[in-house]
């Protein structure tokens, strides 16, 4: 029997590009998803994409980091003390760990700019990343 692939999406503060990447990849029909918010806020607004699996805070980040196959959210869950400070060293420090695949949006905010990315929109980065899901569930 094929275990569905688990998607993880990490996202803080409003949980506007968490929200984005719950509906798109939701519509897809990929694999199971699991959203977590480093805060109340960033979890209910990717419940209201129609999200079944959601917890919130760094003990949610640090187990779910485990069980993903992959991770998508914005580059600072990578960085301790990203997301306005949101961004625990446990919670960098599981997402870094992990064996999932990691696609990281990249965001020029909170103290950190990621030099050739450009200005796109939050909704070409969120359509690039679900298609460099497609194609990592596919490989």
């Amino acid at each position: 029997m094929n275990k569905r692939k688990q998607i993880l999406i990490i996202d803080g503060q409003g949980g506007k590009m968490g929200k984005q990447l719950a509906e798109a990849l939701l519509e897809q029909q990929l694999a199971d998803i699991t959203v977590v918010g480093t805060n109340a806020i960033a979890t209910a607004n990717m419940l209201k994409a129609g999200a079944v699996q959601a917890a919130t805070g760094e003990n949610a980040v640090v187990v779910n980091s485990r069980r993903a196959d992959i991770i998508v959210g914005p580059i600072g869950i990578v960085m301790t003390d990203a997301l306005l400070g949101e961004i625990t060293e446990a919670m960098a420090t599981a997402v870094s760990r992990s064996e999932a695949y990691k696609v990281l949006l990249p965001v020029n905010r909170c103290g950190h700019y990621i030099v050739g990315v450009g200005d796109k929109s939050m909704s070409a980065l969120v359509k690039e990343a679900v298609e460099i899901i497609k194609e990592a569930l596919n490989n």
